[in-house]
């Protein structure tokens, strides 16, 4: 029988989901917990790779039972979050039809990425401390540009070995926020000190996120005009994009089936 797992997990000690030959990652961890309980050798497969550092919230992936035999969900849940390390938890695990993938069956993701403006201890460690003024309606009107199918790989990390780089996005704006401790716990910020960027997309490319983000704070900089990131998906490369952002801001935050 095949199980579909929802996870959530802090990426800041993991090379990523995808397994590595020399450093730990979320899939090595959840497949390695799996075969302890289930006294078998069990991949698990995820909705796809997030890179190292980079967080993920309800991110999907599922495995097959030894034997196709039917588990004790709720005790293998219990089971899987006391052996799992503290910075991956597993939400739910439940039976699901034998065709479905949770990479394959996906039908779109979704991304956010934080940016703070002045030092703050609370937030540093999932958002990333922009030392310059951004103007976020430069930004935005950028990120339209984005919309649409287009030819990615001005933001797709050189190697990515991608059959295609054709992505189609269905959303992608800038909006400002107060986290938790600002508006529970009154922490003296000014309006504007905390962004996010959100973006969905029926695929992406390997670095892509952090690439339109570095982009875009180029735009926000006044360093380019908004134009320059229709130019970019038009007939731009990697190197003539942004420089990538830092991956502890960046998180996976939905998957659509």
């Amino acid at each position: 029988m095949r199980y579909r797992l929802r996870i959530s997990y802090d990426g800041a000690p993991l090379s990523g989901w995808q397994c590595q030959n020399n450093a730990p990652s979320v899939q090595e961890e959840v497949s390695k917990a799996l075969s302890t309980l289930l006294g078998a050798s069990i991949q698990v497969t995820g909705a796809g790779r997030t890179d190292a550092g980079v967080n993920a919230v309800n991110y999907i992936a599922h495995f097959d039972s030894p034997s196709g035999e039917s588990l004790d969900t709720d005790r293998i849940e219990y089971k899987l979050n006391a052996i799992l390390p503290k910075n991956i938890v597993i939400h739910e695990l439940f039976p699901v039809a034998d065709d479905f993938h949770a990479r394959f069956s996906a039908t779109s993701r979704r991304y956010h990425y934080f940016i703070h403006f002045r030092k703050d201890p609370f937030a540093e460690r999932f958002s990333w401390r922009c030392i310059h003024p951004l103007d976020i309606e430069r930004m935005n009107a950028a990120a339209q540009f984005l919309l649409g199918t287009h030819d990615f790989s001005c933001f797709e990390k050189v190697g990515g070995n991608n059959k295609t780089s054709i992505c189609t996005v269905r959303t992608a704006r800038w909006s400002i926020y107060r986290p938790t401790h600002v508006s529970v716990m009154g922490y003296p910020c000014a309006g504007g000190d905390y962004i996010v960027f959100e973006i969905e997309a029926d695929r992406f490319l390997r670095n892509m996120v952090r690439a339109v983000v570095g982009s875009l704070v180029e735009v926000g900089r006044g360093k380019k005009n908004p134009e320059w990131i229709r130019d970019l998906i038009g007939n731009g490369t990697r190197s003539d994009a942004g420089t990538s952002v830092p991956g502890n801001a960046l998180f996976l935050s939905e998957v659509k089936y």
